[in-house]
């Protein structure tokens, strides 16, 4: 099962690339405890964890949204044919995302919006294709949605130094830029109203433009909150980062307050990389938090 109805608001997970991302927990999440990796470990593996080479499992995928008559996808995952120096795992990969897209029904030109939580490596890859020698948006009657403070933060014109160091290398140039230069783009700032059922909002600390979707509908609630979670382990402790946070305090103070509505909320929280069932409902115990239920989406890892 890869789709679901929260209200009236049709939510599919599009798959790109699920397994090893090449990193053992503490290098992933280095202000994690050993123990919850370790105590966990009955139900981190296999869809979050290797338990055999003590690798991190994860997924790259796209939401794919319809809401009031309009295709949105959440997050364009890594691409075909990205030359990436820094990031070999997501360099040169050959999938068949646009099949899976094609098999949820969805063209490239279906598509109305495309939103970008942030612009990491592997959230804005199918943002573009090549055509010959060029890039060009893959989404052609598409308004890509993407937040302004991470444009700028990652456009090489402004000289910022990112924590990522070079691992950002050629995203922009390949990935945004073409979109922004074919007239597709829109840079918000704070918040952005899509329709009346999907805002987004500012929720700094990953990347300084990070943001997430908050879905209302009928009595049902979610919030896809993009690279604020990579693993369960960061709702169990949530002052864990991964290493990948620009802002770690900032990172935290999100994290917090975002699971903090989602538990009050009883919304589902959806991440961008979690395998397994992919979205997860949480419960709070005073300042902390934990596994309510999942999504009924089917995990990769038992799909034919």
């Amino acid at each position: 099962m890869e789709h679901i109805m929260l209200g009236d608001v049709s939510v599919t997970r599009v798959r790109e690339y699920y397994g090893s991302v090449g990193m053992e927990p503490h290098a992933f999440f280095p202000e994690s405890s050993r123990e919850v990796w370790k105590d966990g470990v009955h139900w981190l593996a296999p869809h979050f964890l290797d338990s055999e080479t003590n690798i991190v499992n994860s997924a790259v995928q796209t939401w794919l949204l319809r809401s009031e008559g309009k295709t949105i996808l959440v997050d364009t995952g890594v691409g075909n044919h990205k030359e990436r120096p820094y990031a070999p795992v997501w360099s040169h990969l050959q999938t068949n995302f646009l099949d899976n897209l094609a098999r949820a029904g969805v063209r490239p030109e279906d598509v109305d919006i495309v939103i970008n939580t942030h612009l990491h490596i592997d959230h804005v890859g199918w943002n573009t294709y090549l055509n010959g020698r060029q890039w060009v948006p893959t989404f052609p009657n598409a308004t890509y949605l993407m937040p302004k403070d991470d444009f700028d933060f990652w456009n090489p014109e402004n000289n910022h130094k990112p924590l990522l160091g070079r691992g950002n290398q050629n995203v922009f140039e390949d990935s945004v830029a073409p979109v922004h230069a074919a007239g597709q783009t829109l840079l918000w700032e704070n918040s952005h109203r899509i329709d009346s059922g999907l805002r987004l909002d500012a929720a700094p600390g990953h990347t300084p433009g990070s943001s997430v979707l908050t879905l209302t509908s009928g009595t049902d609630r979610a919030v896809f909150v993009g690279d604020m979670l990579h693993s369960p382990v960061q709702i169990l402790e949530p002052d864990a980062n991964s290493c990948f946070c620009e802002d770690p305090a900032g990172a935290r103070a999100t994290r917090r307050e975002v699971l903090g509505w989602a538990a009050d909320n009883n919304a589902l929280v959806i991440p961008a990389h979690l395998g397994g069932h992919g979205a997860v409902e949480i419960v709070r115990h005073g300042n902390t938090f934990d596994i309510k239920g999942w999504a009924p989406f089917t995990p990769y890892s038992e799909q034919a």
